[in-house]
Parts: structure tokens; C-alpha cells; sequence
């Protein structure tokens, strides 16, 4: 049953004490710790992915069209349909900063409006990954010097209709999970009249938590 008080809201569980932390394989982009921790009456081992965290841009025109961009991902031998992202990997960069940055790396292009659409933890079970993705309106073409190198350089930025994009995410035809993610809030957000959406400056204390909490 569920309680009436009841607000429904993540937590930072401040009563889990980290009482060791080491890294077990230090890895191109992303690490794997395994950490000791006090929990209720038990002492505990979890080993998880320690990641940087992330943004990624839901970029939507003026027909009501989000950017969809398709790159080849290796764990999962696919190219799947994705939204411009990128990893938080700039040391004091805020998560609008790096947005912008990478919707003008992934697809040259910037915005005047900016909104923050969702917060997201991919796979809490196994990953400190934290995701912030933004909806980015009132796009014009955008310069800059970044070089798309690897699986970037085959990127090729397709238009498609905001209920098209939801439609192939419910038929099971756009599994990843941001992408997804995004599709269908801003569709459930604009089903609002966006009043939904948050202030891009908003802090981001999720990530703050997570990254505080690593570097005990």
C-alpha cells in the first residue's frame, strides 16, 4: 500500500559508509572499483563500473523533428539510433557546457534555448554512470575545431517527426536506453506544455553525490 506522505524522489543514502575503495582495472575511458561497505548490520563487497557520468541533447526544430544520429557501438555489434552525448570527461565543465559542446561535435549545431529535460542512472545495479540530458531548441549551424575520429566518423545526423521518434521507441525499433529516455519525455513533456522542463543551471547533485562519494 502505498503511503499517502510518500514523495516519490531518489535519495543519497548518507547512512552507507564506504570503509574501502580501490580500483581493480583502470580502463580507457571508464574504471572498475570494488568497494567495502557498511550496510544496516552487514559489511558488503560490490564491484561496479566507476564512470565519469554524462550529458547528452535532445535537439528538437521548429516542425517538431528531434535529431537522431546513428554510430556503431561494439559491446552490442550494432549502430543504433542515438541523441548527440558525451561523457563528462572535462575537468570543471558543467553538464550545460558539455552539452553544448557536444551537440556542436556531433552535429554542428548550437542552440538558443536550453532546458534540462531529465536526470538518469543507466544501470545503478553495476554503474555510477550519471546521466543529464537537455532539450536544446532555436538550433543555428555552429563552427568549431573538434575532428570526428573512430565510430564519430561515419555519424550522419537524420530529422525525424517528435511522434515518429516515439512510435519506433515503443514498437522496440530504438533500444538505447537515453535515447528512449528522451524521446518519450519530451513528448511527455510537451503533452504539458513543457512546464516540466527545469532551469539547464540547475545543480547536479546526483552526479555530485556520486563523484564525492568516489573521491573519499
Amino acid at each position: 500500500m502505498t503511503r499517502p506522505e510518500l514523495t516519490l524522489a531518489d535519495e543519497p543514502a548518507r547512512d552507507v559508509r564506504v570503509l574501502e575503495s580501490r580500483e581493480l582495472v583502470a580502463g580507457h575511458v571508464w574504471d572498475i572499483r570494488r568497494d567495502r561497505l557498511e550496510f544496516a548490520d552487514a559489511v558488503l563487497e560490490r564491484d561496479f563500473m566507476d564512470h565519469p557520468g554524462a550529458v547528452a541533447v535532445l535537439a528538437l526544430d521548429e516542425q517538431d523533428r528531434v535529431l537522431l544520429i546513428q554510430q556503431y557501438r561494439h559491446p552490442i555489434a550494432h549502430r543504433d539510433w542515438e541523441i548527440p552525448a558525451g561523457l563528462m570527461d572535462v575537468p570543471g565543465e558543467s553538464g550545460l557546457i558539455g552539452a553544448q559542446r557536444e551537440l556542436a561535435e556531433e552535429a554542428d549545431l548550437a542552440a538558443e534555448q536550453w532546458d534540462l529535460l531529465l536526470d538518469l542512472f543507466l544501470s545503478p545495479g553495476g554503474s555510477s554512470e550519471a546521466v543529464r540530458v537537455f532539450l536544446a531548441r532555436g538550433l543555428t549551424p555552429a563552427t568549431h575545431d573538434f575532428v570526428r575520429e573512430g565510430e564519430e566518423a561515419e555519424i550522419v545526423p537524420t530529422w525525424i517527426p517528435l511522434d515518429d521518434a516515439v512510435t519506433a521507441v515503443l514498437e522496440g525499433r530504438i533500444a538505447n536506453s537515453i535515447a528512449a529516455a528522451a524521446v518519450l519525455a519530451a513528448a511527455a513533456a510537451k503533452g504539458r506544455g513543457w512546464a516540466t522542463l527545469r532551469d539547464p543551471h540547475l545543480a547536479w547533485t546526483a552526479r555530485d553525490t556520486v563523484r564525492g562519494e568516489r573521491s573519499k
